[in-house]
C-alpha cells in the first residue's frame, strides 16, 4: 500500500501536476491523521474496558467484604450482649441477700467466662487498603461512592481506636484485681489447680468483696455497652455502603 501511494506521488511529480500533488499530499496527511485518531480511539476504548473490568472486580470484592463485616459485627454484638447479661446477673446475685451460695458462685463463673472478656474489633479492609496503597481508588468512577468508602473505612479506624483506648484504660485496674482475688479459682478450666474448694468459703469471699466485684463488672459493662453502640452505628453505615455497591454493580 505504501509503495502504491509512493508511485502515485512520483508520477504526479514527473507529470508536473503540482496542484493535484498538493491536494493528494493533503489528503494523505488527513488519512494518516484519521488513522492515528482511530488507533488512539481503539487504545482508549481498550483502556476504558480494562478499567471498567478492574472497577467491577474491586466493587464486588468490597461488597463481599462488607457483607462479611455485617455478619462479624452482629456476632460481636451477640457476644457483648452475653457479657452484659453476666455482668448484670453477678450484680443481682451479690445484691440479693437470699441468693444461695451456688447461685452466687455460678454468677461469678459466668461473669469471668463472658462478662470480663474485652471487646475485640475486627473488620475486612484488605480491598480498600489495596485501593488506597496502589492509587487505584480513582478506578471507582462514582465520586459519591468513592467519598463514602473513604469515610466508611475512616469510621472503621475510629471504632477500633475507641475500643483500644477503652481496653488500655481498663487493663491497669483489671489485672491487679484478677490477681489479688485469685479469680482463676472460679474459672472452670483452671479451678482444679486450686484443689477441692469449699462452696461456702468461695461464696463468702465474693460477698465480702461485693463492691469490688460489682465495680469490676461495671467496668466491663460500660466497655461492652460502648462497643455495642459503636458497632450498631457501624452496621448502619455498612448497610448503606452495601446498598451503594449493589446499585453501582447493577448499573
Amino acid at each position: 500500500m505504501i509503495k502504491f501511494f509512493r508511485k502515485i506521488r512520483q508520477n504526479m511529480i514527473k507529470e508536473n501536476r503540482v496542484s493535484k500533488y498538493l491536494l493528494y499530499a493533503i489528503g494523505e496527511i488527513v488519512l494518516v491523521v484519521i488513522g492515528i485518531l482511530i488507533a488512539l480511539q481503539i487504545n482508549n476504548w481498550n483502556e476504558n474496558r480494562k478499567s471498567n473490568i478492574q472497577e467491577q472486580l474491586y466493587l464486588k470484592r468490597l461488597l463481599v467484604e462488607n457483607n462479611e463485616d455485617l455478619v462479624t459485627f452482629k456476632n460481636n454484638i451477640k457476644n457483648l450482649e452475653k457479657g452484659i447479661e453476666t455482668d448484670e446477673a453477678l450484680s443481682k446475685a451479690l445484691n440479693n441477700p437470699n441468693a444461695s451460695d451456688s447461685l452466687v458462685i455460678s454468677a461469678a463463673n459466668d461473669f469471668f467466662g463472658y462478662g470480663s472478656i474485652y471487646p475485640i474489633f475486627t473488620s475486612s479492609t484488605s480491598t480498600f487498603d489495596d485501593l488506597s496503597s496502589t492509587g487505584n481508588l480513582k478506578v471507582i468512577q462514582n465520586t459519591i461512592l468513592r467519598d463514602q468508602l473513604v469515610k466508611h473505612y475512616a469510621f472503621h479506624k475510629q471504632v477500633s481506636e475507641r475500643i483500644r483506648i477503652g481496653t488500655d484504660w481498663a487493663l491497669p485496674v483489671d489485672a491487679p484485681f484478677t490477681y489479688q482475688n485469685s479469680i482463676m479459682r472460679f474459672e472452670p478450666n483452671s479451678n482444679s489447680l486450686f484443689g477441692k474448694q469449699d462452696t461456702r468459703e468461695l461464696a463468702q469471699h465474693l460477698l465480702s468483696k461485693k463492691i469490688e466485684y460489682i465495680n469490676n463488672a461495671a467496668v466491663h459493662y460500660w466497655l461492652n455497652k460502648d462497643a455495642i453502640d459503636q458497632l450498631l452505628t457501624l452496621i448502619d453505615d455498612t448497610e448503606s455502603i452495601v446498598q451503594l455497591l449493589e446499585k453501582e454493580i447493577t448499573n
